[in-house]
């Protein structure tokens, strides 16, 4: 069984930054990507960012482009989730998954999930 445990996030002003790490247990073959997602309070979950493993493609969900980068070492098992001009909307838990993606950042199967971290933005 992989567990994915994620840590850094915390409480900053809007306009800060803050960088999330995600490690997987150990190395998944059977997932083709990664990613980021968030829950607000009262919210549904959404997509922050995908990242494939084999060729390191990124996609971003509108509301981050720019502001938000995703990155990855593979010899670390680790996905990070760069978070820069932060705004009071950003404030969710946020969670990385491990599955199967077909193009872009359409998942069809999330087989890990990560217990998350939560990221708090004051005005």
């Amino acid at each position: 069984q992989v567990q994915l445990v994620e840590s850094g996030g915390g409480s900053v002003q809007a306009g800060g930054s803050l960088r999330l790490s995600c490690v997987a247990s150990r190395y998944i073959g059977s997932s083709n990507c990664m990613g980021w997602f968030r829950q607000a309070p009262g919210k549904e979950r959404v997509g922050v960012a995908t990242i494939y493993r084999n060729n390191g493609d990124t996609y971003y969900a509108d509301s981050v482009k720019g502001r938000f980068t995703i990155s990855q070492d593979s010899a670390k098992n680790t996905v990070y989730l760069q978070l820069n001009s932060l705004i009071p909307e950003d404030t969710a838990m946020y969670s990385c998954a491990a599955g199967l993606c077909t193009s872009g950042d359409n998942w069809f199967e999330y087989q890990y999930w990560g217990q998350g971290t939560q990221v708090t933005v004051s005005s």
